[in-house]
């Protein structure tokens, strides 16, 4: 599957299409501000958030929030936003990393008739400049005064003034002249009416807009997706319906992604309108120490995060000296979710004795250490943002935690389809969410169409290639099969057309490197060039960790650098690389491989600069950086 013969002289038509009908009839929602009230008339003293301890010790107690406290407090805020002028339609923007208090200026702009804007803090001034523009917010609000000092600059020079509020429930002023803190926007609502609130919050429609959430992009501005109060709720309430074993009032989670992101968004919403209790933390480094508290039954991750805690596990092993024992455990564990996924497709075959036994040891040697680290109650993973790598999914269902592997974009308000517990297939990411159409193009493009998929790009002229037939176009390539999953292929912007005509997919090499646990990306690289080359990229974090012939545990040598970016040296790691690219080229046919390569490292804040905050490589920008490397690799 890696060469993709596609015909760009033939018209464009659908060639394969994957269904599923709605499960919910939201006729009696009026707009997605109701999903929270409905849940507080319901079940007002739920709980409904857990909140870090307010002394920020470790070991503290994590405070408990009720539906109905929550949405009280949300009313009071939205009674101050109607105070200060927002009015029906408005722009109200929120930069900041994800806490507790982004769920409540959120909600209490929906309350107050106010479309959101999210906006990721590390966005660049010229992003920025784009979306105040474009949005125009009468009111933003900030995770702290450094956030909103950049803003304001920018605000300046596209001649806006927003009110700006920093996430501080206990503040009326700040060391900020124009900076207010929530309790005196709380204040200025104390006038408001609860009807004049109630009147507001019923205004919207679920055809109005209620959200506008920019594509943080690997390329070029970002475009404002325009998603509905229709959007949120038919996916919202259809996803609750198909993962029902997932989302439920007795389980929690821990929400640790970008609520700047609709994935992590969309699941926030989920689990307050079915109950599901939710744990905000803004710094992932903070999860692993805040599980073992919280023992959340499910968690949203994506791949890296699967691979650094196999990593840490292979690591810890070889501190031990039983590296070849985990190696086996490895396998085994991958053996067993094969097993599990066989007996879910119907197949008959049993374990066999050995593997049994197997697995019954491992499981009490690693495995049940492995649960416990993850808090010992997961459930279910989910994984999304980008490709898993199918055996590390099988290995996971192996030790006990199944992977629900799901695909979105910010266009599908997220989840578009996504496997289902007891029908886990390694290498899909399952078949559409109730409401939602999947369909290939005669191209491969993966289309869709259903109650996720958006009103359009904010800037109209931006939908003239956005969609065909009625379809969205994600941009990404795939297939479909006979159950109706649909497995991804890669990018299509990320296909190497080389100067001698032939069409590649990235994808399959550079997941292979990737399988080597010191790589966090690669890249292949050969659009216009008559060969492949290799870009693997090693963080300095993760090389601490990997084990060497003469010392153990140690630092890697020290590495030639390049402006920002470091060439590798480390004679131990390139042997590594190496090995790892070699068994990657000889998974492909001779002309999809790389011939060429080199090895970069760079530390944890360097690599920030090249990712997505979904931890997406910035293809374009990092090949741009690398061209007098790879000049030399064409020589």
């Amino acid at each position: 599957m890696q060469t993709l013969p596609i015909d760009d002289s033939a018209p464009e038509t659908i060639v394969q299409v994957s269904s599923a009908p709605t499960l919910v009839d939201t006729s009696w929602v009026r707009n997605v501000t109701d999903l929270v009230a409905e849940r507080s008339r319901t079940s007002p003293s739920h709980i409904a958030f857990e909140r870090p301890p307010s002394d920020q010790s470790a070991s503290g107690a994590w405070r408990q929030v009720t539906t109905i406290d929550f949405v009280d407090q949300v009313s009071k805020i939205a009674k101050g936003l109607i105070a200060s002028g927002v009015q029906p339609g408005d722009a109200v923007m929120i930069v900041a990393s994800t806490q507790y208090l982004w769920a409540v200026v959120d909600f209490a702009a929906l309350f107050a008739g106010a479309i959101v804007v999210p906006m990721y803090e590390t966005a660049t001034a010229a992003q920025m400049r784009v979306i105040l523009s474009d949005m125009q917010p009468k009111v933003a609000f900030v995770g702290d005064i450094e956030t909103a000092e950049r803003l304001e600059t920018v605000c300046v020079s596209v001649r806006q003034q927003p009110q700006f509020f920093v996430l501080d429930e206990c503040a009326r002023e700040t060391a900020h002249p124009s900076v207010r803190g929530l309790l005196e926007l709380a204040d200025r609502g104390r006038a408001v009416e609860e009807q004049e609130l109630q009147t507001r919050r019923m205004r919207a429609g679920l055809e109005d807009v209620a959200t506008v959430v920019y594509t943080s992009g690997t390329t070029g501005d970002p475009k404002g997706a325009l998603i509905t109060h229709g959007n949120l709720v038919g996916q919202v309430l259809n996803t609750a319906a198909a993962y029902q074993e997932v989302v439920k009032e007795d389980g929690n989670t821990i929400l640790f992604l970008p609520l700047t992101h609709v994935l992590g968004r969309a699941l926030q919403l989920i689990c307050v309108a079915k109950g599901m209790r939710v744990a905000h933390l803004a710094n992932p480094k903070e999860v692993v120490p805040a599980l073992s508290q919280l023992r959340p039954t499910f968690l949203v991750v994506v791949p890296r995060v699967l691979e650094k805690i196999r990593g840490a596990a292979a690591a810890a092993a070889r501190e031990k000296r039983i590296e070849m024992v985990w190696q086996a455990a490895q396998h085994t564990a991958v053996e067993w979710g094969r097993h599990l996924e066989d007996h879910d497709q119907g197949h008959k075959s049993s374990a066999n004795l050995n593997l049994r036994l197997r697995r019954w040891v491992f499981d009490k040697v690693f495995y049940r250490r492995l649960r416990r680290v993850m808090g010992d109650q997961i459930e279910y993973l989910l994984s999304g943002a980008a490709t898993l790598d199918p055996e590390l999914s099988l290995f996971f269902r192996g030790i006990g935690v199944p992977v629900i592997e799901g695909y979105g974009l910010t266009e599908t308000t997220a989840p578009l389809v996504g496997g289902r517990p007891g029908n886990l297939r390694a290498g899909t990411v399952g078949t559409p969410l109730p409401g939602n159409t999947v369909a290939i193009s005669s191209t491969g493009e993966v289309l869709a169409k259903g109650v996720g998929v958006f009103a359009g790009y904010y800037r109209s002229e931006q939908d003239a290639d956005a969609f065909f037939e009625g379809y969205f176009r994600t941009g990404d390539l795939g297939s479909i099969d006979e159950t109706g999953s649909l497995t991804l292929r890669g990018r299509a912007k990320n296909v190497i057309v080389t100067s001698t005509g032939r069409t590649i997919s990235s994808e399959p090499w550079e997941l292979a490197v990737e399988a080597e646990e010191c790589v966090a990306h690669a890249v292949l690289i050969g659009t216009d060039r008559p060969y492949l080359v290799g870009i693997a990229i090693i963080e300095n974090e993760l090389a601490t960790h990997i084990d060497r012939d003469t010392e153990r545990s140690a630092k890697p040598q020290t590495n030639t650098s390049t402006d920002s970016i470091q060439l590798c040296h480390d004679q131990m790691l390139l042997r590594r690389v190496d090995a790892a690219i070699e068994r990657a080229n000889e998974l492909l046919v001779p002309a999809d491989r790389a011939k060429r390569w080199q090895t970069i490292m760079l530390s944890p804040d360097q690599l920030e600069k090249w990712v997505t905050p979904t931890m997406k490589l910035k293809r374009g920008a990092l090949i741009t950086a690398l061209e007098p490397m790879l000049d030399e690799l064409y020589r």
